[in-house]
């Protein structure tokens, strides 16, 4: 045009600018169309200003443009012009509320001399974007009572509001006050407030209240079907939400992400995969948000491998950089086992928000890293970036798997005192979760009296779990009944009490559980686990025939077995939960679902390969201390997540650190039984010392001459290894004889109680001031004085029937084994293999 000679006008400019504000995000975009209306003459034209101030509001939201510079243009201009329309306040005010300014608008609103609807309007809907509910509301009351007439956007945007803070009487206020203006509503306008109704009774928990209301509809559009969908979805009716699905008369990327996400948060991961192909294949490109709600439905089924392929698409349609796509992919994989892979990508992301820090917080803590978990937490508040109420349950997770009770108690006490966040149940029930792990069950009985609501099931739940690892039972009883009254038709209840019962070989006890969950027609849900292999998921039950491939994972399973026993594993027939024979209980605990799932892997997968089972129920003591010696057989990580979290199993350790079932836990359990108990409990430690020292006298019986008193020369003498043993022995030894001496003393309060094994002092301390007897096999040592047969050795070697022989005196000195009976297993094992 220019070109031609055609010079070009006020409503050239006005096209041109307005088209220009679609697409402008770079400055010299505003600054020359500008010069060119400057030089034109047109730069007093209202339509062409207000064009103008348009493009900058626009560029002020480009991440390539200061937001300050571009607004500040904009503002000169307005300014500048010596009329306005109410396109020019529209737009101005507008733009402020776009870029996160909302004090620098309401000074312009104010400054106007007649304020029409549509700036009231900019006003309210910039609050309610921003979550200012208060100065919202406040608005749209002026607005009332300055007689202006209230629109369409004006009750939409009160209503949002109202949804958004929970606010259901107001919003009843609101609609009851549309109500009144009878047939004068325009059919535009009933459909805008009818779909806000819509949202505000849905995310006030009135679901069936949502659904008459879109019943009641004159007319319907898509926002209308999306947003019931949204309300089924929301409040886990994910039947009714898959049938209005179908129902559905038109579908967008909108409604196939809802759904996909829905099904995900629901536990139906494999629905949810169905349904995202299914969109592909009806020719629909997904979004991030659409492969976030994917993405999630892998890490439902711990589909690894799928979530890798769907992460390469993500990489490949250019949306490695969604926020949501990134959380998503830190949930998948921290809940398919792969703990590193999420935490590099929470490294790599280009932007983390509260719910990244959540998703990484939460990985840690389940995986077992408790004080990694920790110190992400103290980073995040170091980032300024402030913990909501999913943080500190994350946190306060953490803290309970790993037995870090104080640093709990300390950020529970810290979410209300320095956070002003408000515990609710869930937190609490984590609060009682870590006590009663820890065996503080006279504070986890004092924070139930206090607590401002009356305890629920996660209350309860949390206290009878806590029982069950401490054998607490007449605490656990009472838990199980209140569970038993809140919710009579659930079979964990009936299962942790049955079983804490068969702890203590309660059979009959045990026996009427079980007939009262018959009678009431409660099913137990069957424990399942399953391993993915090339591309398939091999599902396995206990004691499984089933599965084409069983008897070779049996025989294997045996042959595993054998090496398993040359390096100390005895199968402990505490878990299995039946009054039968030795023989039979030591079967039933060798088909265990998550062995046989475990197996497959070793056998399938290729050398050298993580195996990765999951578990729909908690692992077994006797799987986990299996679990443990076959990873050093094989040679491979093995990682195992049950219901509760993983366990890293690595050269006969696990990440879980052994807490559920470590000495701490027996010593705490000890210092919260009555006094009798527990000297009963501590003589019958006293016992198990004599044995342990009398092994320690054999073995060293042809090793050890009286020059021997230190580690340095046994490791001379005899290598590193031998060296190790035995100081492994004596620091046991040694804890076991500080609780012994400290009957009078609350072992809860004493600090070497809970000191790692693995710091205590070198052998010195149990031959301090007087050796071993090594002739005569007693041990002289403060004023324990113990006569004792002593256990025949042949060539420093302990046999194998005294080391069973051993193994079941102690368990019948020892009412609650725990890691006492576990350490000398591979104490006496080790020393017969040496």
């Amino acid at each position: 045009m220019r070109r031609e000679g055609f010079p070009p006008d006020n409503f050239t400019f006005t096209s041109v600018l307005s088209t220009l504000a679609l697409v402008a995000d770079r400055e010299t975009h505003c600054r020359q169309l500008h010069c060119a209306v400057v030089k034109s003459g047109t730069g007093l034209v209202t339509s062409v200003v207000n064009a103008l101030i348009s493009v900058y509001v626009k560029c002020a939201s480009s991440p390539l443009m200061s937001s300050s510079l571009s607004m500040g243009a904009a503002r000169k201009l307005f300014d500048e012009m010596p009329m306005r329309d109410e396109l020019t306040w529209t737009t101005i005010i507008t733009g402020y509320v776009r870029n996160w300014d909302l004090d620098t608008p309401r000074r312009v609103f104010e400054g106007m001399e007649e304020k029409l609807v549509f700036a009231w309007n900019a006003m309210i809907s910039g609050y309610v974007h921003n979550g200012f509910v208060s100065e919202a509301l406040e608005m749209f009351m002026r607005m009332n009572l300055s007689g202006i007439k209230l629109d369409e956007f004006t009750y939409t945007s009160i209503l949002s509001a109202c949804a958004s803070a929970g606010l259901f009487l107001f919003g009843k206020q609101v609609h009851a006050y549309i109500l009144q203006m009878g047939d004068k509503l325009s059919r535009d306008f009933s459909l805008s407030v009818d779909n806000a109704l819509i949202t505000l009774h849905w995310k006030c928990g009135k679901v069936d209240e949502a659904r008459m209301i879109f019943n009641n509809m004159p007319v319907r559009d898509l926002v209308s079907w999306n947003a019931i969908l949204s309300t089924y979805v929301s409040a886990g009716r994910i039947n009714e939400a898959k049938s209005f699905f179908i129902e559905m008369p038109e579908r967008n990327l909108l409604t196939w992400t809802v759904i996909i996400s829905g099904m995900a948060q629901n536990g139906l991961g494999e629905e949810g995969l169905k349904l995202f192909h299914q969109m592909k294949l009806e020719g629909l490109k997904p979004c991030d948000y659409a492969f976030a709600g994917a993405i999630s439905s892998c890490a439902v089924l711990a589909a690894l491998e799928h979530g890798r392929q769907l992460h390469a698409q993500l990489v490949r349609l250019g949306f490695d950089s969604s926020l949501s796509a990134g959380n998503a992919l830190i949930t998948m994989y921290a809940r398919c086992g792969v703990v590193e892979a999420a935490h590099c990508l929470f490294l790599t992301m280009p932007f983390v928000d509260s719910v990244s820090w959540n998703a990484m917080i939460a990985a840690l803590g389940q995986h077992g890293h408790g004080a990694q978990a920790l110190e992400l937490f103290e980073q995040m508040l170091e980032e300024e970036i402030l913990p909501d109420r999913i943080t500190f349950l994350t946190v306060l997770s953490a803290c309970s798997h790993a037995g870090l009770a104080n640093q709990g108690r300390s950020y529970f006490d810290a979410m209300y005192g320095l956070y002003g966040i408000r515990p609710d149940e869930d937190h609490y029930a984590r609060l009682i979760d870590l006590l009663c792990r820890a065996g503080k069950f006279s504070e986890a009985e004092d924070a139930i009296q206090r607590l401002p609501f009356e305890p629920g099931v996660p209350i309860w739940e949390a206290l009878l779990g806590g029982c069950r690892i401490h054998g607490n039972v007449d605490l656990g009883v009472q838990a199980a009944e209140r569970l038993l009254e809140l919710r009579p038709q659930h079979d964990g209840t009936y299962i942790l009490l049955s079983n804490m019962y068969a702890d203590v070989a309660r059979w009959d006890d045990m026996a009427k559980v079980r007939k009262l969950m018959r009678d009431r027609g409660v099913k137990k849900e069957p424990g399942c686990s399953w391993v993915e292999v090339e591309n398939k998921v091999h599902v396995f039950l206990v004691d499984d025939t089933a599965h084409p491939e069983v008897q070779a994972v049996y025989n294997y399973l045996e042959e595993l077995g054998m090496k398993m026993r040359e390096l100390g594993y005895v199968p402990d027939t505490k878990y299995a939960l039946h009054d039968v024979g030795s023989n039979k209980k030591q079967h039933s605990l060798s088909t265990h679902s998550e062995k046989l799932a475990v197996v497959l892997g070793l056998l399938k997968l290729p050398r050298g390969a993580t195996v990765r089972v999951f578990k729909n129920l908690r692992i077994c003591g006797d799987c986990h201390n299996a679990f443990k010696v076959m990873s050093k057989v094989v040679e491979r990580d093995i990682v195992v997540r049950d219901g509760k979290r993983f366990h890293h199993f690595r050269n006969g350790e696990c990440s879980c650190g052994n807490y559920w079932r470590n000495l701490g836990v027996m010593l705490h359990k000890a210092a919260g039984r009555g006094t009798s108990q527990r000297k009963k409990l501590l003589s019958q430690l006293s016992m198990a010392l004599v044995a342990i020292d009398t092994v320690v006298s054999g073995i060293l019986h042809d090793m050890v001459d009286d020059t021997c008193d230190s580690l340095d020369s046994i490791e001379r003498e005899f290598g590193d290894d031998v060296a190790k043993l035995v100081a492994g022995v004596s620091r046991l030894s040694y804890v076991i004889r500080f609780v012994i001496a400290s009957q009078t003393m609350p072992i809860s309060v004493n600090p070497l109680v809970t000191r790692d094994l693995d710091i205590v002092g070198p052998i010195w301390l149990l031959w301090r001031h007087q050796r071993i007897n090594m002739s005569h096999g007693t041990l002289g040592h403060e004023e324990l004085l113990w006569r004792h047969q002593r256990v025949n050795m042949s060539h420093g070697t302990l046999g194998h029937e005294e080391a069973n022989n051993l193994r079941v005196m102690l368990q019948g000195m020892v009412d609650d084994p725990c890691v006492v009976l576990i350490k000398l297993d591979e104490i006496l094992h080790n020393m017969r293999t040496m």
